[in-house]
């Protein structure tokens, strides 16, 4: 098999919208046997899935169709030109993605994890140069997206602020984006105007990739939240379709949320609880295309109301850099998701996500720190996805995705097993 089989047990499971449980009875064997087939390879529990389980797999996702996919032979054409932006391989917003169109890119993230985990080493973009342009503070996106590019065997040019850039002096988006495109083979920009990356996107050819704008979106972000949670309900044996989500906090400003809800708007009959404080309300044009494919939509004050019975807590922090005339200047007690109130209204499978950075300091009443210990907070497994989506980002819009497999060899280096030794006993690197 050309593919992992971890990447195609778990695409199977994605095709046929089957949990675990309805997965292992429907191929016929015990859940505890498909636990260890879904290991990643290298892992001391990990099995090799009998040969008569992989054709039988593959008869039921209708004849080889989902290798295809894998080998990027499909008829609808390469995802680079699904997801295109008037003709351009560009990544500006989830818009530009169908359900069909994220879980292929999915596809080839489960293809990175590998790569990922520092298991095995490809150099698919050996010569190519990223241009990381962040005109606004970042430390995650920053260095995710170049830490995905060189594990793809591609080199870095960062510049960082608008005090160290030619912009400083006048220089248009257009020239700015004009000059770097004639430096570099891709481009991630992250600006603090709404609508400027897209400028950025009008000069050039060449891949660019919205990394924030602003208030307006952050699709690298959203493609790897949703991954996180398809991963964790695969865990839990969960289903998109029909779950509970809540998101809580800054609503108004939070792009991460933006982009996030309306890529979950994908899928059918989700329930989104939307916590905020006065003012900070998710903006109305964001909740009317939320509300597509039988979606629920309720608009919360309190966290009890909210969290009550939710598979996944999204909270976010009060982002007042960007704030006008709004006199909010943190959030209240009332809105700190903690340990007593996740333990309080959320059961003992309820995900909790944070795009980070959560604000740690007393008083600031963001996500709390007494969570770090429990296996419910998702957010380093949620950051740690951010390698895999991107690299499968740059893959897709460099055209190399399908070299990948075939790239492969193994690290030479020694790596721990676990990354932080707080990490939860299956978040293993192994």
């Amino acid at each position: 098999m050309s593919i992992s089989q971890q990447a195609f047990l778990r695409d199977a499971m994605r095709r046929l919208n089957l949990t675990r449980d309805v997965f292992a009875t429907r191929i016929g064997v015990k859940r505890r046997a498909l636990d260890t087939w879904l290991l990643p390879e290298g892992s001391q529990e990990f099995r090799a899935m009998p040969e008569v389980v992989q054709r039988f797999v593959s008869e039921i996702v209708q004849n080889g169709v989902l290798l295809e996919k894998y080998t990027q032979s499909v008829q609808d054409g390469p995802l680079r030109d699904r997801i295109a932006v008037e003709g351009k391989h560009q990544l500006l917003s989830v818009d530009q993605f169908t359900r069909e169109s994220v879980e292929d890119l999915f596809r080839v993230a489960d293809m990175m994890q590998p790569i990922a985990r520092r298991q095995k080493v490809s150099r698919v973009l050996e010569g190519a140069v990223l241009g990381n342009l962040f005109f606004e503070a970042s430390t995650r996106t920053r260095v995710s997206f170049g830490s995905a590019f060189c594990r793809l065997g591609g080199s870095v040019c960062d510049t960082t602020g608008f005090t160290f850039s030619s912009m400083a002096k006048g220089e248009s988006i257009y020239d700015t984006s004009r000059v770097m495109s004639g430096y570099v083979d891709a481009m991630v920009i992250r600006h603090p105007d709404q609508g400027s990356v897209a400028e950025f996107a009008r000069a050039t050819n060449i891949p660019v990739v919205n990394g924030g704008d602003g208030p307006g979106e952050h699709p690298s972000q959203a493609l790897l939240d949703l991954y996180t949670i398809l991963t964790e309900f695969s865990r839990l044996g969960k289903l998109l379709d029909g779950a509970h989500i809540a998101m809580v906090g800054d609503l108004k400003y939070g792009r991460t949320v933006h982009s996030l809800i309306k890529l979950m708007a994908l899928y059918k009959n989700v329930k989104f609880s939307l916590v905020s404080p006065k003012g900070l309300e998710m903006p109305t044009y964001i909740v009317e295309q939320a509300s597509r494919n039988g979606n629920i939509i309720e608009q919360k004050s309190s966290l009890a109301e909210g969290l009550a019975g939710a598979d996944v807590i999204y909270a976010t922090r009060v982002q007042k850099e960007r704030f006008a005339n709004e006199e909010n200047e943190g959030y209240t007690p009332d809105f700190q998701i903690n340990r007593a109130i996740i333990d309080a209204y959320c059961s003992p499978e309820t995900i909790v996500m944070h795009p980070l950075p959560r604000d740690s300091r007393p008083g600031a009443n963001d996500l709390s720190v007494d969570l770090n210990h429990d296996p419910r907070l998702a957010i380093f497994r949620q950051t740690d996805n951010g390698i895999p989506i991107r690299m499968a980002i740059f893959a897709v819009l460099l055209g190399v995705e399908g070299l990948v497999q075939h790239s492969l060899r193994d690290v030479t280096w020694q790596h721990p097993t676990h990354i932080g030794p707080d990490d939860s006993v299956f978040h293993g690197l192994e």
